[in-house]
């Protein structure tokens, strides 16, 4: 299933990636730091839902109270909840 997620507080607007038997794959970021997002999404491909909410949920970005990796986290799972 491919799953689009709008991102709330960060620089990055959007969040799209595939879910399939849980796993995410394809994940890619509309704005933002582009190459540190590339990088997440190579790092958590291949990941649980619940594998990248483990390592990224919670991460913040200077005095925001999230970031495009907490907002990663939050689209997983919610997509896991849809799937």
């Amino acid at each position: 299933m491919h799953y689009e997620y709008k991102t709330q507080g960060t620089c990055s607007t959007g969040i799209e990636f595939d879910i399939d038997g849980g796993i995410i794959s394809n994940v890619q970021f509309t704005g933002g730091c582009n190459g540190n997002l590339k990088a997440i999404g190579r790092l958590v491909e291949g990941m649980t839902a619940d594998e990248i909410n483990a390592k990224l949920a919670g991460n913040i970005c200077g005095f925001k109270k999230t970031s495009c990796a907490d907002q990663l986290a939050k689209a997983v799972m919610q997509a896991k909840e849809q799937a």
